[in-house]
Parts: structure tokens; sequence; C-alpha cells
């Protein structure tokens, strides 16, 4: 199943967003945030500040939940977002990147931005019963989240240094198995 652009886009950072409070903590700083705002391309207003980090940081348990809910549980989520910011749907085209839609101004909040454009995402996944792309890491020791858009739905890691890390764990224990034998 292949998301429009701005479906994927808006998974990727949301999923990229809730990793950062993972151990260790990667968005502690406004210019951690500012590489974050930058690597997922958003545009608007970013005020950069502390408290837009604040609010920031406060809103990944949100999108946790959002990510991880059951597809009820998640279109009532869905909607309680939209409805909260108001969402009004309307194509936008900026940039290099064609049509897609924003749902809320591009002087709202970044925060609200951001949950507004991952519920609208969710709602795509939820109308496609298409969670199963959104799991947690595979890595035991990390509470990373996962986001599939392989074609074989393939992906059980959140980053490679989970998937490195389970790699060497398991070449060591065959190791020991073989000594032990």
């Amino acid at each position: 199943m292949l998301f429009a652009h701005d479906t994927a886009a808006a998974l990727q950072a949301a999923v990229a967003l809730v990793n950062t409070a993972a151990e260790p903590d990667t968005l502690t700083t406004p210019a951690e945030l500012d590489a974050f705002w930058a690597e997922h391309g958003y545009t608007g207003r970013h005020d950069g500040d502390g408290a837009e980090l604040a609010e920031v940081r406060a809103l990944r348990p949100v999108l946790r939940e959002l990510l991880t809910a059951e597809r009820d549980r998640a279109a009532d989520l869905v909607n309680a977002v939209l409805a909260e910011a108001r969402a009004v749907p309307q194509l936008v085209r900026h940039g290099q990147v064609d049509w897609h839609l924003h749902a809320v101004a591009a002087d709202a909040p970044l925060t609200r931005r951001i949950a507004v454009e991952t519920a609208m995402a969710v709602a795509d996944v939820v109308r496609a019963d298409e969670l199963s792309r959104l799991s947690g890491c595979a890595d035991t020791t990390c509470g990373g989240l996962v986001l599939d858009l392989s074609r074989n739905r393939s992906r059980r890691f959140c980053s490679t240094t989970c998937a490195n890390r389970s790699a060497v764990a398991a070449y060591r224990a065959r190791r020991r198995e073989r000594g032990a034998s």
C-alpha cells in the first residue's frame, strides 16, 4: 500500500518525533527542534524557543497513543484532534511539494500543525486498514516505534542501531550455544 506523499511524510515525522523520547532523549534543545523541523520539511510558524520545545516534547506521548491505538480508538483520537484544532482541510502547494493537504493555518503553533498533520495521516491509515504498518521496535530494550512502508512489510526495527544491536546479540547467543555444545 502506497500512501500519498504528505501522509507518508507526516507519519515518518510523527514516528521520528515519538522516538526522540527514547533513551537517550534527542530533543532537549531548541537547536535539536530546529533540526527536526528542517529535516521533516515543516513550513509555517516556528518560534524555535524553549516554550515551543516544551510544547513539542509534551506532544510526544499524545502522538504515541495516536500511532499505537487500535483502529476504532485511533479513529476517535483522530476525530478529537481535528475537532479541537477546528481543522479545515485544504489543498496547498508550496516550494518543491506539489498539491497536498494542510488542515490548519501556517501561522498556527507548531504543535497544532504536527498534531493535525499526524491525525490526517492516521485517518488515511485507518481508512486503508493499515495500522499494522505501525508497531513497536523488535529490540526489546528499545521503546521506539517502527513505521513500515516497505512493500513486503519486513521492517522490524526503529533504527539501524537497534537492528545492529539485535544482530550482535543473536550472533553472540549462537556462539555461546556452539561453545556449550
